[in-house]
């Protein structure tokens, strides 16, 4: 059973110090904070997300925050980068946007038909921006954004995973989780959800089978979730990972979304989100991000919590 979705919900990494967080991603790369919680399985942590005006799904990036943590190593079993979408005439401007604000990339390169500049977070996660064609029409993006409206970030285009044995990470992709195979170049083998090349998101398998596992911490990847439009699909989506053997977790309240987790037989975690119930559950459209939510089991710790989490402004907020 293949059950089709929509590409991508989110994908969440591991940070280091949050101010320097929110500096990059939503000074340089001018994404919105739209909601600023704590890990709920860990809330001494902030859990940071970014997205467009609405946080819709697809378009967010999320951080679990671990100031003092040590870095990781990106390797065999993880996600080698989270790849942005701009329009396809905004390279320029991103090149030069990079360059103003000291953030060292690579030589822009082609890639199934698209350029690809490459470069790093200040924690050293593999980012990617990709130009795009098509993309140049109306943008979702933030009107308080550092980045003018044409040439901003559109979505989460795909993510690229390396694999020692990549076969069966590919067997999954296709028959599991709808995937289509549309292009393999340079030893890149790339699916894509349902539609071919122009898809809303891909997902890259690169094999890498003499490389050392990877080691989750500041500056890695710690999951990718793909889109499930309602609950039902969720649940069949579940019903079907067992019969496959998977360990899937049963649903989790993630507040903004329902959730399960599995891991693809190389290793990387993935999580299956709904698209409701959104960011504005419980907070202002107008006003996303600005203060700090707590889901309803943990409001009773509240001024702890609040006390224990270093304090964050957006750079629009800051002093120049």
């Amino acid at each position: 059973m293949a059950i089709k979705f929509a590409g991508a919900h989110h994908v969440t990494a591991i940070a280091g110090d949050p101010q320097q967080n929110v500096d990059f991603y939503a000074g340089v790369l001018g994404l919105r904070l739209v909601k600023k919680t704590v890990n709920f399985d860990d809330p001494g942590s902030y859990h940071l997300y970014y997205g467009d005006a609405g946080g819709n799904p697809g378009t967010i990036m999320t951080f679990f925050s671990w100031p003092g943590a040590p870095r990781g190593r990106s390797g065999a079993g993880q996600i080698g980068a989270t790849s942005f979408a701009v329009p396809e005439d905004s390279l320029g401007y991103w090149t030069q946007r990079l360059v103003e604000h000291g953030v060292r990339f690579g030589t822009p390169t082609r890639r199934f038909d698209e350029t690809v500049l490459a470069f790093e977070d200040p924690d050293g996660l593999g980012i990617e921006i990709v130009a795009r064609p098509g993309l140049n029409g109306a943008s979702s993006s933030w009107a308080g954004s550092t980045v003018p409206e044409e040439h901003a970030i559109r979505k989460i285009s795909g993510v690229t995973l390396l694999e020692v044995a990549p076969d069966r990470t590919e067997e999954l992709l296709t028959s599991f989780l709808g995937f289509e195979k549309v292009g393999e170049e340079d030893g890149r083998v790339r699916y894509a959800t349902a539609g071919g090349e122009n898809a809303e998101s891909f997902a890259d398998v690169v094999g890498v089978p003499d490389a050392a596992r990877g080691q989750t911490a500041v500056g890695t990847t710690h999951h990718v979730a793909w889109r499930a439009p309602d609950d039902e699909t969720e649940e069949s989506w579940r019903g079907e990972a067992e019969a496959r053997g998977l360990d899937v977790t049963p649903v989790l309240d993630r507040q903004y979304f329902h959730s399960i987790y599995f891991r693809e037989p190389g290793g990387v975690l993935f999580e299956i989100a709904t698209d409701p119930p959104g960011f504005a559950v419980d907070e202002d459209p107008n006003h996303l991000g600005e203060n700090l939510k707590l889901p309803p089991w943990l409001e009773r710790h509240r001024d702890k919590i609040a006390a224990d989490l270093p304090p964050i402004r957006l750079p629009q907020e800051k002093a120049l």
